[in-house]
């Protein structure tokens, strides 16, 4: 079976253009940061694929965003006796791959991590040039100052972080964070 795996990083992204004129049967589909390693349509995939299957992304990039887990995935897949496909890249692994099949899937996710780190340095820049501007605000805070004070008021009351964090809608790290702020 043909599967195609489409990643992007944001839900306005368009994944038509990754797979586009590529024959499959299956697609999975996640909406998810590179550098973000929770990604449930991959797991799926993961999951779902069997011996002899094919798995077709578009580009390394679209896989991994760091060559430690591009190298687990398509360890992971091809230990399967799944073959990967790199279409932008022309690249084929299956587990029976030739020194310079490594050494190119190695050098490739080197340039695909590289290129993450490049986009972080220019968003950190960015920022610098922003806020010396006084454009750059920051994100908006998730919650009030009310909000915040109701919050850090319960949980030195001994509320569970977990029940604040469901009730005031933000991840128990955010909860984390303003009890820190305080």
């Amino acid at each position: 079976m043909r599967v195609g795996y489409i990643r992007v990083s944001t839900g306005e992204q368009n994944t038509d253009r990754q797979l586009d004129g590529i024959d499959v049967e299956k697609t999975f589909t996640d909406w998810a940061s590179g550098k973000n390693t929770v990604r449930p349509k991959l797991d799926e995939l993961i999951a779902f694929v069997r011996e002899g299957d094919t798995v077709i992304v578009h580009s390394m990039d679209r896989l991994a965003r760091n060559l430690d887990d591009l190298r687990h995935l398509v360890r992971l897949l091809t230990g399967k006796g799944v073959r990967v496909e790199f279409v932008k890249e022309a690249l084929t692994f299956t587990g029976e791959d030739s020194p310079m099949a490594n050494l190119l899937l190695s050098v490739m996710g080197a340039f695909a991590e590289f290129e993450r780190a490049l986009i972080l340095e220019r968003q950190r820049e960015g920022i610098v040039v922003a806020k010396a501007r006084g454009v750059y605000r920051g994100r908006k805070p998730a919650l009030t100052a009310e909000q915040a004070d109701q919050l850090r008021a319960r949980a030195a009351a001994g509320e569970s972080k977990t029940a604040l964090a469901a009730e005031f809608g933000v991840s128990r790290e955010t909860v984390y964070s303003y009890l820190r702020a305080a």
